[in-house]
């Protein structure tokens, strides 16, 4: 089929039913993604923070703070040029094709259809303090735990089932409380037990040095606390000015809760007992201090475990209603775009167009309930809520990396498409966005990627069926435009395999395999991010194939009716 040529004019961009309903207003998306961020993260995150890195762990919140801002810059231009739901998924698609945009597009929904289920197994585990029958002894889910966890998935369904004004307004009702709760639980600690001298004493500001402090960034859930920026991106089709709203919600939610959570990180730091920490170490803090409620350790409810400890119980009562609240509105969001990425696949046509689905009142309903059933399968005996997060965290951050390269190469095939936000530096900012996420998924240790890599292989059996069973109505592959994904995949899985961390509980490998050591490993990741920026820009999509593709993308799809 011969390819027409490239219009004198700017490329119109296509590429969402008319039906997704442009109703989210700058605070709706903003609220979005600031509701996203303060999910379970919050609760846990700063004991986990600590056990890890001690003091040093404010400076992990730095250090991903600012890698997630250089993510969310490159993102800011590809979601005002190309506002459409599901974006993450469809990036790639434009830039190099079928095989790109499936190979992305799986590890983000995957990792995506995983969040709604951690937030739920965070309700349960700060429940479990005062009705234990929900976990068992080795934190997997009871078969009441079960029972409760799906009736709570099945109203996030039901909420986004009202279409996305209503799922917009409640959403505002509850971020409005949890910027409350996390603002009153800063002061709280603050005001009333604050010791600096926790900072310096108990084996320095930096107890298990460096390591520590980068390993806390996936392994103490402070890169998942930041995922929710990605609801700029993921809702950028239904909100009707994409130029002022969509940067403003990458960016500002980043901020924001950056700002909010290494407070929250230094409160908790100087509240802790001293005696708890003296026991052994930060390491230990979790399990060296009671809980408020039933004798449990602190690793179930450690903000609660602190407020009644320095005598504010009406905070720790605060703090198990919240426990309630936050993560089941951040499994609500997160529910709503994990039905968007199968959309965009759907879209996209490496899924089955049914994935593609809206109602009468623009929701996806056919991805919606796919994101139900596949949440529930995560209510099986898997392990703890951090060990959960671990998994969640590689394949989230690795499906970001797309979006660095997916910049730099469509400023080269289409540069006439309008650009209303143009980032200033991309080369720089894109470079340094995808070397943070290849770290991040480095300090997340071999252990997670492994299973990571496990499950890409199952996606790319799922593919090679999907492409059978479709057989002339599945889109070409175009692998020889996306084979440097594999080439990626495969740097990831040996520097983790050869490096210093294990990925479980962010220790090193124990001299097993550690042979890459903390300088080299940096030095290696920035040699990968070279490579892979490189193979991926010189095997792109001819610039007039790109320009057909996004010009064309409702043509292509077939009509699906709900």
């Amino acid at each position: 089929m011969a390819i027409k040529e490239l219009p004198t004019s700017p490329v119109a961009v296509a590429g969402d039913d008319p039906k997704l309903r442009k109703e989210i207003g700058l605070i709706g998306l903003l609220f979005a993604a600031i509701g996203s961020i303060i999910g379970s993260g919050w609760l846990f995150s700063s004991l986990h923070a600590s056990e890890q890195a001690g003091p040093a762990a404010l400076v992990s919140w730095v250090v991903g703070a600012v890698m997630f801002i250089l993510i969310g810059l490159t993102y800011s231009e590809l979601g005002v040029m190309f506002p459409h739901s599901g974006g993450v998924a469809r990036y790639p698609h434009y830039a190099f094709g079928s095989f790109t945009s499936y190979s992305m597009g799986w590890v983000t929904w995957l990792g995506a259809a995983a969040v709604a289920p951690v937030e739920v197994s965070a309700v349960l585990t700060y429940a479990t303090s005062y009705v234990p029958w929900l976990e068992n002894p080795n934190t997997t889910l009871t078969a009441g735990g079960i029972i409760v966890a799906v009736v709570l998935m099945a109203i996030f369904v039901g909420v986004n089932f009202l279409g996305v004004r209503w799922f917009a307004r409640i959403n505002n009702v509850l971020v409005w409380w949890k910027l409350f709760m996390i603002v009153l639980v800063i002061v709280a600690l603050l005001v009333t037990a604050f010791h600096a001298s926790n900072l310096t004493d108990f084996g320095g500001f930096t107890p298990y040095g460096w390591h520590g402090a980068f390993s806390a960034i996936p392994a103490a859930a402070i890169a998942f606390s930041f995922f929710g920026f990605r609801q700029g991106i993921e809702l950028a089709g239904e909100t009707a000015h994409p130029k002022r709203n969509v940067p403003i919600t990458l960016i500002g939610s980043v901020v924001i809760c950056g700002g909010l959570y290494f407070l929250l990180q230094l409160a908790f730091l100087g509240s802790v007992p001293s005696d708890a920490v003296a026991k052994g170490g930060w390491a230990n803090v979790g399990v060296n201090f009671p809980a408020a409620i039933g004798g449990a350790t602190a690793q179930f409810a450690p903000l609660a475990a602190i407020a009644s400890i320095i005598g504010l119980g009406w905070l720790a009562v605060l703090l198990y209603a919240d426990a309630i609240i936050s993560p089941s509105d951040t499994g609500l969001i997160y529910l709503s775009v994990t039905a968007r990425l199968s959309y965009a696949m759907g879209r996209n046509r490496n899924a089955p167009a049914a994935m593609a689905a809206v109602n009468r009142k623009g929701v996806p309903w056919v991805s919606l309930i796919l994101a139900f059933v596949v949440g529930c399968i995560f209510f099986l005996p898997f392990p703890s809520w951090q060990s959960l997060v671990g998994i969640v965290t590689t394949m989230t951050v690795l499906s970001f990396g797309s979006g660095p390269i997916a910049l730099l190469t469509l400023r080269r095939q289409v540069p006439d498409v309008e650009r209303p936000f143009r980032l200033r530096g991309a080369w720089v900012i894109a470079s340094l966005a995808l070397l943070s996420t290849n770290l991040i998924i480095y300090w997340s240790g071999w252990d997670q990627v492994w299973k990571m890599m496990l499950a890409i292989v199952l996606g790319y059996v799922l593919l090679g069926l999907f492409q059978l069973r479709a057989r002339d109505a599945a889109p070409p592959l175009d692998f020889r435009h996306g084979w440097w994904v594999l080439v990626w995949f495969a740097g990831i899985t040996v520097l983790s395999y050869f490096g210093s961390y294990s990925g479980v509980s962010g220790t090193a490998n124990a001299g097993e395999r550690d042979v890459i050591g903390f300088e080299w490993s940096i030095l290696a990741n920035v040699a990968l991010t070279a490579i892979v920026l490189a193979l991926a820009y010189v095997s792109r999509l001819p610039a007039q194939q790109a320009a057909q593709i996004i010009e064309h993308r409702d043509e292509q799809l077939p009509p699906v009716t709900a």
